[in-house]
C-alpha cells in the first residue's frame, strides 16, 4: 500500500512518518516537492503518485495570522481537504484528516462530543470546520480526528516556548482560564496507527469487526488543565530532569485571557469527550501528565 503524508515536516506529519512506516510505502513530500497551496501542483502529484491512502498533517496552524491571511487559511484547511477528500472518493481510498477543537463555540464547562454543535469564535476555526465538512460531504470514506492543544519534542510548540523563555527568565504570566487537553504528536500518531492498522486488516472496508466507522472521533488525553497549569507541570518536570532553567512553578503567574489580548478570539472551553475513539478502538487513553512527561524526558535525553 502507497500511503501519501500531507505536512510531513510538522509536529504530526513528523510523528506519523515514524509510526505508519509498517502500513507500506511512505510518501511524505516536502513544501520543495509539493506545494500545497497550489491545486494545480497537487492534482499533479495524485495523478502521478496515485496513493492508496491519504494521511493530511497539513494545515495553516498560526491562529492570530489567519484572521488576515484568510486565503491562504481556506487554501489549506478547506479547500486541500476537499481536494484530497474527492480524490478518495473517486479511488476508493480512505483519508484521515486531522481537526480542531476550535470548531466548537468554546464556550461552557462540559467536554465536547463529536455530534455537539460547532460554532467557531474565530477564522481559523471557521476553516477548520469548513474542511471537515468538505470532506464529509465528499462521500469518501474517512477518519476526521479533532485534536486540541497540539505539542511534541520536535518544532515548535507551546512546550518548546515554554523551555526557551523559562530558561531566560524567572518569572512569567500564563492564562488560565482556558481549559484543554495538552496533545502530544506522539500520541496523535500511535492512535491513527492502530486505527489504520485495524481497518487495514479487513482491506479497508467500510465498517470492521473493531467497529471503526468512517466519521469524526475526538483524540486528546485524559484530564484537563489550564495554559497555566500546562506551564506549571512543563517546569516541574524539566527542573526534575535538570534541563536549564531560570523560572520555577512559582514564578508563573495565573492571568486571565482579558489581559492577554490577541486578534483571533480563544475559546475558554476546549475539553474534548474521548469515549467514542476509546470505545472504537478498544484502548484507554492516557492521562495528559503522563504523556507530557513522556515528551520532557525525550526532550532532556536528546540535550
Amino acid at each position: 500500500m502507497k500511503v501519501l503524508i500531507t505536512g510531513g515536516s510538522g509536529q504530526v506529519g513528523f510523528e506519523l512518518r515514524r509510526q505508519l512506516a509498517t502500513l507500506g510505502e511512505i510518501v511524505a513530500p516536502n513544501r520543495a516537492a509539493l506545494d500545497l497551496l497550489d491545486a494545480d501542483a497537487v492534482d499533479a502529484f495524485l495523478a502521478q503518485h496515485q496513493p492508496d491512502l491519504i494521511v493530511n498533517a497539513a494545515a495553516y496552524t498560526a491562529v492570530d495570522n489567519a484572521e488576515t491571511d484568510l486565503e491562504a487559511a481556506t487554501r489549506l484547511n478547506a479547500e486541500l481537504p476537499a481536494q484530497l477528500a474527492a480524490y478518495c472518493q473517486q479511488r476508493g481510498a480512505w483519508l484521515v484528516h486531522y481537526s480542531s477543537d476550535y470548531v466548537y463555540n468554546g464556550e461552557g464547562d462540559t467536554p465536547w462530543q463529536e455530534g455537539d454543535a460547532t460554532g467557531p469564535c474565530n477564522a481559523y476555526g471557521a476553516t477548520k470546520l469548513a474542511g471537515d465538512e468538505a470532506v464529509a460531504k465528499s462521500g469518501c470514506q474517512h477518519l476526521i480526528f479533532r485534536t486540541s492543544w497540539v505539542y511534541s519534542a520536535h518544532g515548535k510548540s507551546f512546550l518548546s516556548t515554554m523551555l526557551r523563555l523559562g530558561a531566560e527568565r524567572s518569572a512569567l504570566s500564563v492564562v488560565s482560564d482556558q481549559i484543554g487537553a495538552p496533545t502530544p504528536a506522539r500520541l496523535i500518531a500511535l492512535v491513527t496507527q492502530q486505527a489504520l492498522t485495524k481497518l487495514h486488516g479487513t482491506q479497508l472496508q467500510t465498517v470492521t469487526a473493531s467497529g471503526i466507522e468512517s466519521g469524526v472521533y475526538h483524540l486528546a488525553p485524559k484530564g484537563a488543565t489550564s495554559w497555566h497549569g500546562f506551564a506549571c507541570e512543563i517546569f516541574q518536570l524539566a527542573s526534575n530532569l535538570g534541563l536549564p532553567l531560570e523560572i520555577t512553578p512559582e514564578g508563573v503567574s495565573a492571568i486571565p485571557t482579558s489581559d492577554y489580548p490577541t486578534p483571533a478570539v480563544r475559546p475558554l472551553n476546549s475539553r474534548l469527550g474521548v469515549d467514542k475513539i476509546e470505545q472504537a478502538l478498544g484502548i484507554q487513553l492516557p492521562s495528559w501528565q503522563s504523556q507530557l512527561a513522556l515528551t520532557v524526558e525525550e526532550i532532556a535525553s536528546s540535550r
